[in-house]
């Protein structure tokens, strides 16, 4: 049963926001096809960095808790992990955003973006030499500045709240991943390539890299969910 540790913690991370997914007040299940198309879009890039990272030996995966299927390098647990993530945040976001109003004003966003943008990229030169450190705080950097000032998204501040909400969630996955409860890590790091400041057993930067990544998947879900509101608007009206 031990190796079925990191696919189960994918299913329970997963199996709730699903089954309410089609409940009919929230309706979630109407855009599964969006999520999976930004899901997807998303999780080249971040199963690409983590193929990188795996091989040049950042972090390791622990095969005690793995099935032992592998694709790119990677566990096909850690695959997986790309799409149940988002798809629980997305769909806390998507319940969150459709019941409560928590847009931000323009000026606390910008000035909240801006300051993140100025603290990320002094983090990444600062730390430069740590390799995760490093490209955690820069591309996230990157992506503030693209997603506000050339996308021109509107959400961020109300993406961080909700991020910070869904927090207890988020480590009490990762931290059965990086080895609490467990007697090892299913993700090992390497000392030498992150900070070493842990909260509980999580490397500090594994919160601003799942910050990262569901920015991203909140952006093109939005993206596709907008063009099949509009393809359904042609239909009605041709």
């Amino acid at each position: 049963m031990q190796q079925y540790t990191y696919l189960l913690i994918n299913f329970f991370t997963v199996i709730i926001c699903f089954i309410f997914s089609f409940h009919p007040k929230i309706k979630f299940s109407r855009h599964f096809k969006a999520f999976l198309g930004a899901s997807l879009m998303v999780a080249v890039f971040f199963i690409v960095w983590d193929s990188w990272f795996t091989k040049i030996g950042v972090w390791w995966f622990n095969d005690n808790y793995l099935i032992g299927v592998r694709l790119l390098g990677l566990p096909v647990e850690e695959i997986l992990f790309f799409i149940c993530i988002p798809f629980s945040c997305i769909f806390t976001y998507y319940c969150l955003d459709q019941f409560f109003k928590l847009d931000w004003k323009p000026l606390p966003e910008k000035i909240f973006v801006v300051i993140s943008i100025l603290v990320s990229f002094f983090l990444a030169l600062w730390f430069s030499p740590l390799l995760y450190t490093f490209m955690t705080f820069l591309t996230t950097g990157l992506s503030l500045f693209i997603l506000y000032f050339i996308l021109k998204v509107r959400w961020i501040g109300k993406a961080s709240f909700i991020y910070f909400l869904l927090m207890p969630g988020f480590l009490a996955v990762n931290g059965i991943l990086t080895g609490t409860g467990l007697e090892s890590p299913i993700v090992n790091y390497t000392p030498g390539k992150f900070l070493g400041i842990r909260i509980l057993t999580i490397p500090i930067e594994d919160t601003v890299y799942g910050y990262e990544m569901i920015l991203w998947n909140l952006y093109f879900f939005q993206w596709f969910k907008k063009d099949k509101n509009s393809e359904e608007d042609n239909t009605l009206l041709s």
